[in-house]
């Protein structure tokens, strides 16, 4: 009996020792496995890198405007990309007129740019037409730009305000001298005064000029005493608020009807005539651009000189500013390497050399700060208080009935009512066109 159960007793420890070594684990095993999944991470790595390498383009397509200065510079920066990163850049004239209506025939047949360049005030019309992308791009790849051009490429649509372009140049205006007729003018009044006591129509002087029915030049005398184009924030216009018949707006039209008339400037004067004269000496200042600065300068030299536009109400005028900037096309493959060309074509050393061949104002602070040339340098000051002309569809309204107001104001019509009207005018352009 003691030997039939010691016999199960070896039978029972037998078998554990054979379910226990089944359930051991494997050393080599586990070693093998572990020395797979390594190898499996690396290849992981590998194709992810080539997955990177992969979405690289071999080229990228830039439609520049077509102007001599403005092409070389883009020419040189864009062969400078191509060596630093090994994709071909294709540099493709052609003007910023012609842009948006050949990118809609040839952005759907796979034709068109990766990048496009356009003035800012068209953003509306190009995203409302689904020709540009909305842009990805952090707050630090943004810190060195004007807070002006950056607030100008924001635009609300469809509820999301986004950036829809990378600001390559700022513009605005200010105010021409001629240093032999008058001192620096500091406020409204001393351009007023200039007026009244250097003008002698009958010999073709004058004391200042300005065309009389262009709201552009004009809006600082709307702008300073209260009046505004639209309601709302910028790039999120409310078109519905009309603000350029409000009380602060017809003060300012009656400061504006007053360099007109009675000796003063001719409500007749047109650009041609201001810059003719002013050429030729015999204006003491005018309302202008740095475009202007080549021809002012070739004809007046030393003479010449800039200033902000003169304070109004006891502040800094507040003039508009227009921005052109890349946009990336919404026909585009290759969102981020052509948002990463727009970035490098616009850091300070790039923007350096563009204003140093083309002659227009950089938006990279630093390299606006950098201009050592006094009268460009003194745009950078009016910069500051400039204000982005609006980008909305709805602005192309606004243009006719604020112009033949400003005529009218010219030729003395009360403020009172030609503004009103203006801007119902405004509404009922607005309302007929459907962009709301």
């Amino acid at each position: 009996m003691r030997n039939i159960k010691l016999f199960f007793a070896l039978i029972t420890l037998l078998f554990a020792i054979v379910i226990i070594t089944a359930c051991a684990p494997d050393r080599e095993e586990d070693t093998n496995t572990d020395s797979n999944e390594a190898s499996t991470s690396e290849e992981t790595v590998e194709e992810s890198n080539d997955s990177a390498e992969a979405d690289k383009p071999e080229e990228l397509t830039v439609w520049a405007n077509d102007e001599e200065e403005q092409l070389e510079a883009i020419e040189k920066i864009a062969a400078d990309y191509e060596e630093q990163n090994d994709i071909t850049v294709n540099v493709v004239p052609k003007s910023m007129l012609d842009q948006l209506d050949e990118l809609s025939l040839a952005g759907p047949e796979g034709r068109g740019p990766d990048l496009f360049f356009q003035p800012h005030d068209r953003t509306g019309d190009i995203v409302a037409q689904g020709l540009a992308q909305p842009l990805d791009i952090s707050d630090e790849q943004l810190a060195d730009y004007s807070d002006a051009s950056l607030a100008s490429v924001q635009y609300e649509f469809e509820g999301s305000n986004d950036m829809y372009g990378v600001p390559a140049v700022i513009e605005t205006y200010g105010i021409f001298y001629n240093k032999d007729i008058m001192d620096e003018p500091q406020t409204i009044d001393d351009l007023l005064t200039a007026l009244e006591e250097n003008t002698d129509a009958s010999q073709d002087k004058f004391g200042f000029l300005m065309k009389p029915n262009d709201l552009y030049f004009s809006y600082p005398f709307f702008k300073s005493f209260g009046g505004y184009i639209f309601g709302g924030d910028i790039g999120e216009y409310d078109t519905s608020d009309i603000g350029l018949a409000n009380e602060g707006a017809i003060e300012g039209g009656e400061l504006y009807q007053s360099f007109f008339g009675d000796g003063k400037i001719p409500p007749s004067t047109t650009t041609d005539v201001i810059d003719g004269l002013f050429t030729e000496g015999k204006v003491g200042a005018v309302i202008n651009g740095p475009w202007s600065i080549p021809s002012y300068t070739e004809a007046l030299g030393d003479s010449l000189g800039f200033a902000p536009f003169p304070e109004m109400d006891g502040q800094g005028a507040q003039s508009l500013v227009g921005v052109k900037a890349w946009m990336v096309s919404y026909y585009s493959d290759n969102t981020e390497w052509a948002t990463d060309l727009a970035l490098f074509m616009t850091n300070e050393e790039n923007q350096k050399h563009y204003f140093d061949v083309a002659g227009e104002l950089p938006t990279n602070t630093n390299a606006l700060e950098s201009i050592e040339d006094p009268i460009f340098s003194s745009f950078s000051q009016q910069i500051e208080n400039g204000v982005p002309m609006p980008s909305t569809p709805q602005m192309s309204q606004v243009w006719e009935p604020m112009n033949n107001a400003l005529q009218f104001l010219a030729e003395g019509e009360d403020p009172s009512s030609v503004l009103p009207e203006a801007v119902e005018q405004i509404k009922t352009n607005i309302d007929a066109s459907g962009a709301q």
